[in-house]
């Protein structure tokens, strides 16, 4: 899939939380998780399952960064 979007990480798909309606998906990236909420008719589009490599393509308006 091709997208215009330049924050990009790829990793390893570690968890999903399947609900009625919303889904949540939590990827392992380095030594990092980065976790994603959708709606679970997208997750089942995207074909996604634990185990899976998978790219996350973040589009962001604000970005918080605190030390």
């Amino acid at each position: 899939m091709q997208a215009a979007v330049r924050n990009q990480l790829s990793g390893k798909i570690t968890e999903i939380k399947n609900d009625m309606v919303m889904s949540q998906v939590t990827m392992q990236v380095g030594d990092n998780e980065i976790t994603s909420v959708m709606t679970t008719e997208s997750l089942k589009d995207a074909d996604l399952k634990e185990g899976d490599t998978a790219t996350a393509l973040i589009k962001a308006i604000h970005v918080v960064m605190v030390k």
